[in-house]
């Protein structure tokens, strides 16, 4: 099969070569081997190429934890799904049996993994993963945003919903206009009933914000001093929530809460460590809250909500399977609004 990998950690883009013969991969008696149409990029795809201490890798990688398809294989002991049949599914993969697990925490397996981090993910031809994970997408519903979906959505629900505990009424203020996770977040907290502020990096992001519901979008290229501007826009009252996924950005945005609010953050884009003015914290009661993805039953009630029409993901750009290293670049440019794909086999 044709895939694209990298066959060592690099902080290059030039790494991600096109494989023309690549093995396909053996499926498990509980796994379906997935004919891939689409795969999305995540921030994830270049933490993995760039690596940590403790990853080890069986080289070459493929990177991308989403995707859409259909059903080419299924395991002797899969039931329920049939061959040729459209789907998604949770890139979450968990092991089932230990205690997180039991109680249906998926997302604290104590074995936690994601496709394309440590086992092999979706920006091939085919891929295996256990059929308790897929979806199944709707006739009709388009697989460019079936695949744009799975983890951003996850992601942003569980954060904003579970975890933040988000009630309609509340200020929303997320940091950044252009992602995956924060187009999400926008959509959920819209849904929800939310008023949703946000910080866009240059006046068409902030266009876009307003013109996929945002109330209030404050372009920082035009003015840095954007925790002044959210407080002067909430009657000099400030937000309920953060969604900031940055890190760098925690001091103007904790200053951006109102007293008891709290921060909510899935990620660290500009890097892990962040500065916290303590005095904040403890002064005006707030709670900073940090998830990753979420549970299985989570992933099920937001892609119902996708697939109802309620939640609509963003297609930015679709880039063929030579162009990943410049899809990756857009990425990293932070020039995209919505999810960046690769389309593997044409739909």
């Amino acid at each position: 099969m044709r895939a694209v990998g990298f066959y060592e950690h690099s902080p290059s883009l030039d790494a991600y070569q096109l494989i023309e013969e690549m093995p396909r991969p053996t499926i498990k008696p509980d796994e379906v081997l997935v004919r891939v149409y689409y795969a999305a990029l995540n921030r994830l795809d270049n933490f993995v190429r760039i690596g940590w201490k403790g990853l080890n890798l069986a080289f070459p990688q493929i990177p991308c934890a989403d995707f859409s398809g259909d059903i080419a294989e299924m395991g002797q002991a899969v039931e329920g799904w049939s061959v040729g049949q459209r789907v998604t599914g949770n890139s979450l993969l968990w092991c089932g049996y230990c205690r997180a697990c039991v109680r249906g925490e998926q997302q604290r397996c104590e074995h936690f993994d994601i496709l394309g981090e440590y086992s092999r993910g979706a920006c091939a031809e085919y891929v295996a993963i256990p059929a308790r994970n897929l979806v199944a997408v709707p006739e009709g519903y388009a697989m460019q945003k079936a695949a744009a979906a799975s983890l951003v959505y996850l992601t942003a629900w569980h954060n904003l919903m579970v975890v933040g505990n988000l009630r309609a009424g509340e200020r929303v203020l997320i940091v950044g206009a252009g992602g995956g996770v924060n187009t999400a977040a926008l959509q959920i907290a819209k849904l929800t009933g939310a008023e949703v502020y946000m910080i866009a990096s240059s006046a068409e992001k902030a266009q876009l914000a307003l013109d996929h519901g945002a109330d209030w979008v404050h372009d920082r290229s035009n003015d840095a001093n954007w925790p002044k501007a959210v407080f002067l826009a909430t009657d000099r009252t400030g937000v309920d929530m953060v969604v900031d996924n940055v890190g760098s950005t925690f001091p103007s945005s904790l200053r951006s809460l109102r007293p008891g609010g709290r921060l909510v953050t899935v990620g660290g884009t500009a890097g892990y460590e962040a500065a916290v003015p303590v005095n904040l914290l403890f002064g005006k009661h707030l709670s900073i809250i940090g998830s990753t993805m979420g549970s299985q039953a989570d992933y099920l009630r937001v892609m119902g909500l996708v697939f109802q029409g309620k939640l609509d993901p963003i297609v930015d750009t679709i880039y063929p399977m030579h162009e990943f290293s410049a899809a990756m670049t857009r990425m990293m440019d932070n020039q995209q609004f919505g999810k960046i794909l690769i389309q593997i086999t044409p739909a």
